[in-house]
């Protein structure tokens, strides 16, 4: 199928671990000239993406050039270039600015920054979106991904902060500017594509980390097999969870559920899933329950579903407004929680499990395309064209 195959030319042209060798030499040994000018997507008005020519970037104090090598498109990337939100660029929406959106890449770091000795040129990273403004008391105390100066980096109004393909230029081009925090070390022999999917399992690693550290042995129902979801069964039974159970829609994503680990799966379009999960409990619910699709009916759902005390994560963006039965959540003490990203540097550690081969997040990626066709990549990802789930992008 046209699009399919990674793209490329000269040593990088395939991705097997002969190839992934001579990638890695060539990084040790070559130089890594740097053009004026870049090619980048910019996201005019919804829905539509140019290809067109910025200047390549430079890095400040504590920041890095990296040239992209492969970009993942998240249901985020997805929000941004048709609604907006949540993006945020010179205080309003994202359109016709000249923004670049894209947050989920990997890529070689070709440029130093003044001050930059934790990383050296040639380093194969991928990032956390959130820099923060690393001012405000939130990002003091670890949570950039809730900075409180979100957005404000624009003249007039510049306290710092970044977000790549939120609030600053993203990775739907071919370099782009990361502050030192942000970057996570590729463990060795992992390709581009799988690169890409450890962003996912950060947002994975903190939502559990969120709800306070998953215990091994302790339950857990997981609503949602998009990649999030999915990444979140992988991490949460390599943590030991148990049992884990995975609510969806689609039994093709189901299936792929239980090769990364779910202990039981649940179709709510053949049976009621808080039936099933009182069912497969003993009827008592479980510990922890991580909502990653959206459905605005999701934390209703989840407080059924989880015992009394429980813990219940909140990923997925419900559309608009939602009615909360709140007289249960009090009654049953239940502790509710949203979070955004990858905070308190879950990446690394879900990078580290990732490196130990501890699940096979390759399972999730199901297409790649070449740069100039990533507004086709955008539509498979969208529409889940042929199944997709994780679709990646080769930039080089």
């Amino acid at each position: 199928m046209p699009g399919l195959m990674v793209h490329g030319s000269g040593i990088y042209k395939t991705i097997d671990d002969g190839a992934l060798l001579m990638k890695a030499a060539a990084v040790q040994v070559g130089e890594f000239p740097i053009p004026e000018t870049m090619k980048a997507w910019v996201l005019d008005d919804p829905g539509q993406l140019r290809l067109t020519d910025k200047p390549v970037p430079q890095p400040g104090s504590a920041e890095v050039l990296i040239r992209i090598d492969a970009v993942a498109f998240c249901a985020g990337d997805i929000s941004i270039i048709t609604k907006g939100q949540p993006a945020l660029v010179e205080g309003g929406l994202p359109f016709n600015k000249n923004f670049t959106p894209g947050h989920e890449y990997v890529g070689t770091i070709v440029k130093l920054g003044s001050g930059v000795d934790e990383y050296a040129i040639g380093d194969r990273v991928v990032v956390e979106v959130h820099a923060g403004c690393g001012r405000c008391e939130r990002c003091r105390s670890g949570m950039y991904t809730a900075c409180l100066n979100y957005g404000m980096n624009y003249e007039g109004h510049n306290k710092g902060h970044r977000a790549n393909g939120f609030t600053t230029d993203g990775g739907f081009a071919e370099y782009v500017i990361n502050h030192v925090n942000t970057l996570v070390h590729v463990p060795e022999g992992m390709s581009d594509e799988e690169a890409t999917l450890i962003v996912t399992a950060g947002t994975a690693m903190y939502g559990l980390d969120t709800l306070g550290g998953l215990i091994a042995g302790e339950s857990l129902v997981v609503t949602g097999p998009g990649g999030i979801g999915l990444m979140v069964v992988a991490v949460a039974k390599a943590l030991g969870a148990d049992p884990v159970i995975l609510i969806g829609t689609r039994d093709n994503r189901l299936e792929l559920g239980t090769k990364l680990g779910a202990d039981h799966v649940i179709n709510v379009k053949k049976e009621n899933a808080i039936e099933a999960v009182k069912r497969i409990t003993g009827g008592k619910g479980v510990q922890y329950a991580v909502e990653c699709s959206g459905n605005p009916d999701g934390l209703n759902d989840a407080m059924d579903m989880v015992k009394r005390g429980g813990r219940i994560c909140l990923i997925g963006f419900p559309p608009g407004r939602t009615t909360i039965e709140l007289g249960k959540l009090i009654r049953n003490h239940l502790s509710v929680f949203g979070i955004r990203g990858e905070g308190k540097s879950a990446t690394h550690r879900a990078a580290a499990l990732m490196a130990q081969k501890r699940f096979d997040a390759r399972l999730i990626h199901t297409h790649t395309f070449k740069m100039e066709e990533l507004p086709t990549a955008f539509q498979y990802s969208r529409d889940k064209i042929d199944n997709a789930i994780k679709v990646v992008v080769k930039i080089h």
